[in-house]
């Protein structure tokens, strides 16, 4: 990163996510407050805003794999919360609510059938990356509505990284990537960033966070709710909800660049650009 005019001039680097098609999409359960199943959602529609944030990721320079979608698993694609990769190092998923829990053992074996040999499955509730952010120094790690708090012991276990947890108090924003993400990794010359939700957090939560971060992107409530909060970011590159344009506005300020998507039909399962994105970190 360098800084230009006082604005920061930041590079991506190439990433490498896992996604799953919608193929089966439908909202035929609530197990958020995002979910209403008497309100009709459309498969076709979602899967069209599925390969549109696909193939941003594409043209962004970004490997896309996919994973198979399954019948009777409407969530699947909602891949970032069935694993959490650091370094090679996989940490599966064990979802809350019953209707998710079969898709564990589809991502289990999809990392085992591509060759990955560190793959450890958790003994608590953990949903992984939809709890768990990197931010290239520490792991922070959600609680409160999804994950354990005892998953985030286990997961500093088996990634081997340090992990730092913090309490999400309000359910419309039930797992961490609904309230937070990471702009940029930390670098051996420059802390990470993040942009998170303020008053999805416990107060002391709260306290770590602007100790940790005190340069953070602060998100309002405006920009929570269309889900801005659940973006992508390649360290330059920012995919985010088409309207959530005045958190955009803000990070074009700190030398990001938006990229905005439509996510509205898959927003009704209460998933964003991050849910849908796992991301596979080597």
């Amino acid at each position: 990163m360098t800084v230009v005019d006082q604005v920061p001039v930041r590079v991506p680097t190439t990433r490498r996510y896992l996604m799953c098609e919608p193929r089966f999409f439908a909202v035929e359960y609530s197990i958020n407050p995002w979910m209403d199943p008497s309100k009709p959602a459309s498969a076709a529609r979602a899967v069209e805003q599925w390969r549109e944030l696909r193939d941003t990721y594409r043209r962004l320079g970004h490997t896309v794999e996919e994973i198979t979608p399954q019948p009777g698993l409407p969530d699947m694609v909602f891949s970032a919360n069935s694993g959490t990769v650091i370094d090679g190092r996989v940490l599966g998923s064990r979802f809350r609510a019953p209707q998710r829990a079969a898709e564990a053992e589809h991502f289990r074996r999809w990392f085992v059938e591509h060759g990955y040999r560190d793959i450890s499955m958790p003994s608590k509730i953990n949903e992984a990356e939809g709890d768990f952010a990197w931010t290239g120094r520490l792991l922070l790690a959600g609680t409160g509505f999804r994950t354990d708090p005892e998953a985030h012991g286990e997961a500093q276990e088996a990634l081997g990284v340090p992990v730092v947890s913090l309490r999400l108090i309000d359910p419309k924003f039930y797992h961490l990537d609904t309230a937070l993400f990471v702009l940029a990794e930390a670098t051996d010359s420059t802390p990470a960033q993040i942009a998170y939700y303020p008053a999805a957090f416990s107060a002391g939560s709260l306290r770590v966070l602007r100790r940790l971060f005190p340069d953070a992107v602060e998100a309002t409530a405006a920009d929570a709710e269309c889900f801005g909060l659940n973006g992508v970011s390649d360290g330059r590159n920012v995919v985010l909800p088409i309207e959530a344009t005045a958190l955009g506005e803000r990070l074009t300020a700190r030398g990001y660049d938006p990229v905005y998507v439509d996510i509205s039909e898959l927003r009704k399962a209460g998933g964003g650009p991050k849910c849908c994105t796992l991301e596979i970190r080597k």
